[in-house]
């Protein structure tokens, strides 16, 4: 892959299957779609079929910021137009690829294979991932001086050191995050309760599925599980990947009884000036979403796209209908708010 990312990873794939084949309703059964050039493997795409519907998604489609199909670029054309070929023989009716980078081979290639294979193809946007892109050595010096000469992150991280020194403290293996992993939980459902909103960690193959990365990866240094620690005690957590040169923040929370220091905003500072200081690093990506928080680090930004495809144009006109309508209801906040929240407390 031209960008690897650890959502590509056999690793991901298989704590994926694990942890919603345990979940207490149906789950998609994995399709593996293999490319071979004689015996030599060139793609692999990890999809997921809906046996009821014949629908298709990428297998990682709801827990990966970032899906694909593994291929060189240079044949990304040619292993995307298999994958239909055997879906459309499959009959499969329609395919629905989330999260995928727009910097990708495969939007072009899915573009030049739909038609050719009975699929009506549409692609929108989907979401902007801030990034903080490190740079050289000079560069990296002006971030770490910018950041920690930040007013606001100098007068949070006094406040903090007066109960205790602040400090980062970092889990890797499976034996450390484990005791770990049910405070951060806590943590994460108690700060989206205060919001109003239902934390995602309150499903169970989510919370399974952090145990499984954790043990996969366990002894790789891949993830790391950040904590800030004001004396001995946790104040907040970044579950997060370093892969590739890129230190990715999965998930993070802080716990709301420190929550007037903005134990979150402190986390992100440290982790920053942290990664300057290493030559292993050349990004932090912030993942999905444009919060606040991200937007004071960000120097940039890499954005994913949803495609869809489907043999029915009904269905096909339809998504495009239902995306306009999405869009137009976003321009009056109040109203988008209040169908999020609704369609988070149905999701419990």
């Amino acid at each position: 892959m031209k960008r690897p990312e650890v959502f590509y990873t056999c690793e991901w794939a298989l704590a994926v299957q694990s942890a919603f084949r345990s979940a207490f309703r149906p789950s998609p059964r994995p399709l593996l779609c293999l490319g071979y050039d004689d015996d030599d493997l060139i793609g692999v795409a990890s999809l997921a079929l809906d046996l009821g519907e014949q629908n298709v998604s990428f297998l990682a489609g709801s827990t990966a910021d970032y899906c694909d199909f593994l291929s060189h670029p240079r044949r990304r054309k040619e292993f995307v137009g298999a994958v239909l070929a055997e879906l459309h023989k499959l009959k499969v009716s329609s395919l629905v690829l989330a999260n995928l980078p727009q910097d990708s081979a495969t939007s072009s290639a899915l573009e030049s294979a739909a038609r050719k294979h009975g699929f009506y193809l549409y692609i929108r946007p989907a979401y902007v991932c801030p990034r903080i892109e490190l740079g050289s050595g000079a560069h990296r010096q002006e971030l770490y001086t910018k950041v920690s000469r930040k007013r606001q992150l100098r007068k949070c991280l006094r406040t903090l050191e007066r109960e205790g020194p602040v400090t980062l403290k970092y889990l890797r293996s499976w034996t450390e995050i484990q005791p770990a992993l049910p405070e951060f939980v806590a943590a994460h459902v108690a700060r989206y309760r205060a919001l109003q909103r239902v934390s995602i960690l309150c499903a169970p193959e989510r919370r399974f599925l952090l145990e499984e990365l954790a043990r996969r990866f366990s002894g790789t240094g891949i993830v790391t599980l950040t904590r800030l620690m004001v004396g001995e005690q946790p104040a907040a957590w970044s579950y997060g990947f370093q892969f590739n040169g890129s230190w990715f923040l999965y998930q993070t929370t802080f716990d709301m009884r420190w929550r007037d220091n903005s134990p979150g905003y402190c986390l992100l500072g440290k982790i920053v000036t942290a990664a300057c200081e290493t030559n292993t690093l050349n990004a932090i990506d912030l993942g999905l979403g444009t919060e606040d928080y991200k937007g004071w680090f960000a120097s940039g930004a890499r954005e994913t796209l949803h495609a869809t495809l489907t043999t029915s144009a009904v269905r096909h006109w339809r998504e495009i209908a239902r995306y306009r309508i999405a869009s137009g209801v976003k321009e009056f906040p109040k109203l988008d708010a209040a169908i999020r929240s609704a369609r988070s407390k149905l999701r419990l």
